[in-house]
């Protein structure tokens, strides 16, 4: 009865007033202008610790909308920790460097070489794009993406949302995203990927699905997706086809039936408890699995799980190689860490730390162009600025990138996103080889925990990495 009484128009509670109208929700009376309530930077700082202007403003927010906070971007929580709390410890008397010039690293990333499929992916270089949506990104980013990372020797992902033409024929490699909530689902589709990815979860967002906001549902969306446009589409968490281990292994099985063997099939899972669900997920029949960390970008998802929900990266990479070592799959079932990876050196420790590969998002979206300071007045627009924008999730993106309106989408030339795309993944390359090569590495697998020192208490225990100068772990 409650719950009939909760659901019915006729019983819900009224005021003994008349409803106040929108504009004084919104704090309007006696606003200063040019400082809107629910804006960190119309408040100043105080005393207070708690009470910051974040935290004030994010209370004025939620007393205005009646529900939580929607954006794109990646995490703002200050307190996690970072690659920048490690710092390599290269050969000096103990080890010999390489030659940083005439002596080779290789780079040669084979993923995928379980044995179970014939063709494992092979790259040339130990990063590649991250599974991020055509809807979430337009299609000239998405082509952008595949031209780049082909020209390299790396690959791209779909996402959720079906396989785009344009980055079909832009990308030598390209793994297909299925995702729960089956958007874009094609056995023929499945049949053109070089390899698949199953996805149970993303590090800006782990427990909960995907989310494309209605203004970025355009027609061609809708059809990819078979739903209808303009309306916000959230999918759902759990993979009807399975809901435990053993359902999965029967999954994967006939994802290698459908694929006739051929290509590689992935887990992507938000880091939450690494150490046991990288072990299951190996233990079903994965080829790849990919550990999203805290860090790890969306095109739009509830600040507080962007915030406040997963662990980070740095803490992610460890617990899943020993989840492999412990149950014999290191050497068959291949690692990749992802979020908030910047540069080669935060790749290059990725590697140290145990990954095979990362996978970048938000990196290769700055590469072509997000954040530039250019088209100041589109930022203006919603409020922001040039290297603070975060807005992915409205669709008005000012550089064409994450966007379905063709005048903004026209802004993202793709001959010139590949070509920068193309280059940071060239220089991040460079990056790992020379930190490789100075600890005394031929290739970049080599690197290990043991190259690496920790700067702080809490980078060591997050890591098991040795504490600089003192030469071993800080535990509890």
């Amino acid at each position: 009865m409650a719950n009939d009484m909760n659901n019915s128009d006729e019983e819900r509670y009224s005021y003994p007033f008349e409803m106040p109208s929108e504009e004084a929700v919104a704090f309007s009376d006696g606003a200063i202008d040019g400082r809107p309530a629910g804006v960190p930077s119309s408040y100043d700082k105080g005393g207070s610790l708690r009470w910051t202007p974040d935290a004030i403003s994010e209370v004025h927010a939620l007393a205005q909308l009646g529900r939580y906070q929607v954006r794109g971007y990646n995490c703002f929580n200050q307190r996690l920790p970072t690659f920048d709390d490690l710092t390599f410890v290269p050969a000096t008397m103990t080890r010999l460097p390489l030659e940083g010039y005439r002596e080779k690293c290789d780079t040669t990333t084979i993923l995928g070489n379980s044995g179970n499929v014939e063709n494992p992916l092979e790259l040339k270089i130990p990063i590649y794009i991250a599974s991020m949506s055509f809807g979430a990104l337009s299609a000239s980013a998405k082509a952008a993406l595949g031209y780049g990372a082909s020209k390299v020797g790396t690959m791209t992902c779909t996402g959720e949302g079906g396989m785009l033409e344009e980055e079909r024929a832009a990308s030598e490699r390209l793994v297909y995203q299925m995702s729960p909530a089956r958007y874009g689902l094609d056995l023929d589709h499945l049949r053109r990927a070089d390899g698949l990815e199953l996805v149970v979860g993303q590090g800006a967002k782990p427990g909960t699905g995907g989310l494309l906001l209605g203004m970025k549902v355009s027609e061609r969306v809708s059809k990819m997706r078979t739903l209808p446009p303009g309306v916000d589409q959230r999918s759902t968490i759990r993979h009807p086809d399975f809901l435990g281990a053993d359902d999965l292994a029967v999954k994967i099985e006939e994802l290698r039936i459908a694929t006739n063997y051929k290509v590689p099939i992935s887990i992507k899972m938000g880091a939450t408890r690494p150490r046991y669900d990288v072990a299951i997920a190996a233990k079903a029949g994965a080829d790849i699995i990919v550990v999203d960390g805290a860090e790890g970008g969306t095109g739009a998802s509830p600040e507080m799980l962007l915030n406040h929900t997963g662990i980070p990266n740095i803490s992610a990479i460890r617990a899943a190689r020993e989840a492999l070592d412990e149950c014999g799959m290191s050497g068959k079932v291949s690692l990749v860490a992802a979020g908030g990876i910047r540069s080669g050196v935060d790749a290059a420790k990725c590697l140290a730390l145990g990954a095979d590969a990362v996978m970048i998002g938000n990196a290769s979206m700055i590469a072509m162009g997000c954040n530039s300071p250019r088209y100041e007045e589109d930022y203006a627009k919603l409020g922001t600025s040039p290297g603070a924008c975060h807005h992915c999730h409205t669709g008005l993106c000012p550089v064409g990138i994450a966007t379905q309106d063709p005048d903004l989408e026209a802004r993202m030339d793709v001959a010139v996103g590949a070509e920068r795309v193309a280059r940071y993944l060239t220089a991040m390359t460079m990056e790992i080889t020379a930190l490789a090569k100075a600890c005394g590495k031929s290739s970049v697998h080599n690197l290990e925990p043991e190259d690496l020192r920790a700067l702080s208490f809490e980078a060591s225990a997050f890591t098991g990495v040795k504490m600089a100068g003192i030469d071993r772990a800080f535990g509890w």
